[in-house]
């Protein structure tokens, strides 16, 4: 394949002014989690006029998942990425008097588009979108197979959600057959055109300690909840500094473990309850089964005076029951290679081996597959979930044709085994 010929074509027939009203109009519709099924139906729609066979199917009650095949032979490419985004309470307040005071309409001020879900993450699946339309468009044909899956329930923050119901869903239709094994994936994060081949894993205590309340005027009846919560914090706080003096990866640095909230005390009384909240940091290589065993070591709740009791509830479930694996795909794989080349002719300065300082759904992938994953896309992470939500448009437009680049580009030599070492 002549890339900088095709390159070429790709550049001359894009439309700029169609991938942006592909954007615009999924950021158009409100999918916070919880309500992702029309915005399902709307890439459903965009991937039957691509020639995809698309597909929904219910991931729980009522909210949907869709995803889409190519009719092409050859190794399996997937596309993966979450529909739903995170809530927008505020948003008006925040942007008032001022074009960007709708979260759902996409408002292009200096050069970049403002909206909710614009960087996480719907400019990465409509980039990959519109690169396979302009490929159709130039008449270029992959030489693998594509397959483009959609996912619901990935952000947390609304209640009863967010515990990755749709990528579990999205693990049993492969491993059913119904939606094809993937060779390699792109998960569609947000990482400003960089290739994340790694990420971190974490979990989340909740911790409530409890002793009896009492007048303040007589504080022997009592047993003092503050008291020993000040004692298991301390214990945390030693573990951090193990963890921060242990194994460091040479991406996402040493393991950390991170006070997030503390809560308690009475009116002029003894304090009979405190509740405090930590997420734990676990670098790629870190077990959380292991990384659980040894925190519940460091608390040591059997040191705390008669009367204390402590429980300890793990709130964010995801691969794992207790929160969310850290996982590492090999940096030298072809595939990767392949990518990073395609990137590094569309935008300067990007295109760099990275690792994810955050967590999302590769586990899914990497480990109950058996996929290399990385995490490719337009936008920035450090503006999800706030009200400066925005992508900037001429790295969106370069992302669609670093998309096509690589759908033409993807083949047998790139499949899992194949690495440049």
């Amino acid at each position: 394949m002549n890339t900088n010929k095709l390159l070429e074509q790709l550049a001359n027939a894009q439309d700029a002014q169609a991938d942006l009203a592909l954007l615009c109009g999924a950021l158009a519709i409100d999918s916070v989690t919880g309500q992702e099924t029309p915005f399902a139906y709307f890439l459903k729609d965009q991937l039957s006029e691509l020639g995809f066979k698309a597909e929904t199917g219910v991931f729980e009650a009522e909210r949907e998942n869709v995803w889409g095949v190519s009719p092409f032979a050859g190794p399996n490419l997937m596309v993966l990425g979450h529909t739903d985004t995170v809530h927008v309470r505020g948003w008006k307040e925040y942007w008032q008097n001022d074009p960007r005071n709708e979260p759902f309409v996409g408002a292009e001020v200096d050069g970049q588009i403002w909206s909710r879900g614009a960087s996480d993450l719907k400019g990465g699946i409509c980039a990959a979108i519109a690169g396979y339309r302009l490929l159709q468009q130039i008449e270029v044909q992959p030489t693998c197979n594509l397959t483009f899956a959609f996912i619901g329930d990935e952000e947390s923050g609304e209640p009863g959600s967010g515990v990755s119901a749709g990528a579990k869903d999205l693990v049993r239709r492969v491993e059913s057959s119904q939606i094809p094994r993937p060779d390699f994936a792109i998960y569609v994060e947000p990482t400003k055109l960089d290739i994340y081949t790694a990420q971190i894993g974490f979990f989340i205590a909740e911790i409530t300690v409890t002793g009896k309340t009492a007048y303040f005027g007589t504080p022997e009846l009592g047993v003092d909840a503050l008291k020993a919560t000040h004692k298991l914090l301390s214990q945390i706080w030693a573990h951090e500094a193990d963890l921060n003096a242990g194994p460091s990866h040479d991406l996402l640095g040493t393991s950390s473990i991170l006070v997030t909230d503390v809560n308690g005390g009475g009116f002029i009384a003894v304090p009979g309850e405190c509740k405090f909240s930590l997420i734990r940091k676990l670098r790629p290589g870190e077990n959380l089964d292991e990384a659980v065993k040894a925190f519940e070591g460091a608390l040591n709740p059997q040191n705390l005076s008669d009367g204390i009791n402590v429980t300890i509830d793990y709130t964010a479930g995801r691969d794992h029951p207790k929160g969310g694996s850290p996982v590492e795909n090999d940096p030298t794989l072809a595939a990767i290679h392949l990518l990073q080349s395609c990137i590094q002719k569309t935008r300067a300065n990007a295109g760099e081996i990275a690792a994810a300082p955050y967590w999302s759904e590769m586990p899914f992938l990497t480990d109950l597959i058996g996929c290399p994953t990385v995490y490719c896309a337009p936008g920035d992470i450090s503006v999800a979930h706030t009200f400066e939500e925005r992508i900037e448009i001429e790295e969106y437009l370069a992302a669609v044709r670093t998309f096509a680049l690589f759908f033409a580009g993807f083949n047998t030599s790139h499949s899992p085994q194949k690495s440049l070492i």
